[in-house]
């Protein structure tokens, strides 16, 4: 049975509902930071009950929610699943023959649970994180006057998009998946009230799979924090969670591509990485080969500024890169590939700078290390635009400017 915690009085039908497979507090990583905005958003007007999902051996993710959220927390203890290779292979493998994606797959099956912990209850809204929990509609339905999904990402391009760069036999598992997502955002998207996206990019992708669907663009943002007093020291840093395939991607490619050439030139520069999980990317980085892997942080936009330069060589996404609004935050000048910088609207050579092969790559930060001033200008134009766009209160004003919100 779910774990239910928080006042235990009837939901009134001002009350939103969030269902979550990912836990937002603490607010920390591009999926938690983007739930937390709009749960505080939700909350200025009234309690918010969430409905988390929490792995075996994990914190309860219920005792993280800070107190001015209100409402009540459900949570639904996933079993266990093994994290090695071997056991991934073997699912995945059972997954793409079934034609379900792994994390649909993950989070399916709590059907009684979620419809015991929402009977008798009345809400306004109900908001779906992730395409991975769009199934339970249904069970939503039944208690919220309207229903939104919030895509984190347009799931079919994120996994298209990773069987363009997989090797071998993963990319004939990414295609699979890519498909099966794409049947699944067909059908389910236009049953919604609305479909929140992250960027002008996904809502055209999100019209070519399903027309109906009504769309909202509500950016990634992160909360307004003060410019630090960057202090470079002799280090590029790339950050994010080190266990998300497109970050483990990102690493390889730029530990064997891009590593290199920049060490020839730059001997004495270091490479920080930076995030949880960072036993996903130990095998590919040498602590010898002047890269450190830090692991995760409590103040990341602090840690950043200590960059000369931060590197984004994603080759594979949807949605946009919360890393680049944290060094931007930070002030810090940024190298990205074009994926990497997709959905922000970011200028090159204004609010950071673009680089699409390893020569390419390597040779743009070597001017930023090359010249203080242009790292001054990049970093200045970044902090701007992320002050004017891309803090929280900005995405809130652009959810009261739309008429979806009452």
């Amino acid at each position: 049975m779910p774990k239910r915690s928080g006042d235990s009085g009837a939901a009134e039908a001002a009350r939103v509902l969030v269902l979550s497979p990912e836990a937002p507090f603490p607010a920390v990583g591009g999926g938690a930071l983007r739930t937390a905005s709009l749960v505080h958003y939700f909350a200025r007007r009234g309690p918010v009950d969430l409905i988390l999902f929490r792995q075996p051996g994990e914190a309860d993710p219920a005792a993280a929610i800070p107190d001015s959220v209100g409402g009540e927390r459900f949570v639904m203890n996933l079993s266990y699943h093994a994290r090695h290779s071997a056991a991934r292979i073997w699912r995945n493998a059972g997954r793409a023959l079934r034609g379900v994606p792994p994390l649909v797959d993950r989070f399916r099956g709590f059907d009684g649970e979620i419809a015991g912990a929402l009977a008798g209850r009345r809400y306004r809204l109900g908001v779906i994180e992730h395409l991975w929990c769009a199934p339970y509609l249904p069970l939503l339905r039944d208690c919220c006057e309207e229903v939104w999904v919030d895509l984190h990402n347009v799931e079919s391009v994120l996994q298209g998009r990773e069987a363009e760069i997989a090797p071998g036999p993963a990319r004939v598992g990414f295609r699979r998946f890519a498909q099966a997502y794409a049947v699944l955002e067909g059908e389910l998207l236009p049953r919604f009230d609305r479909v929140l996206v992250a960027s002008e990019e996904d809502a055209e992708a999100v019209k070519r799979l399903a027309p109906r669907a009504k769309t909202t663009i509500f950016p990634n943002t992160i909360p307004l924090h003060p410019a630090p007093v960057r202090v470079e020291e002799n280090a590029i840093a790339f950050s994010g969670n080190l266990a998300y395939q497109p970050n483990m991607e990102a690493v390889r490619y730029f530990a064997r591509e891009v590593w290199p050439l920049l060490r020839a030139k730059w001997p004495g520069l270091v490479w920080r990485i930076i995030g949880k999980n960072p036993a996903a990317i130990e095998r590919y980085v040498c602590e010898a080969d002047y890269i450190q892997v830090v692991g995760p942080v409590e103040d990341a936009i602090g840690e950043l500024a200590r960059a000369r330069v931060v590197v984004v060589p994603v080759l594979a996404g949807s949605g946009t890169r919360v890393k680049i609004l944290e060094a931007w935050a930070a002030g810090a000048p940024v190298v990205s590939t074009s994926i990497g910088a997709e959905g922000l609207g970011a200028r090159a050579g204004e609010h950071l700078l673009v680089a699409d092969s390893p020569v390419q790559f390597s040779e743009t930060v070597s001017v930023l290390l090359t010249s203080q001033g242009l790292r001054q200008q990049i970093g200045a134009g970044g902090r701007k635009l992320y002050e004017e766009r891309f803090s929280w209160e900005a995405g809130w004003r652009g959810l009261d400017e739309t008429a979806c919100v009452r």
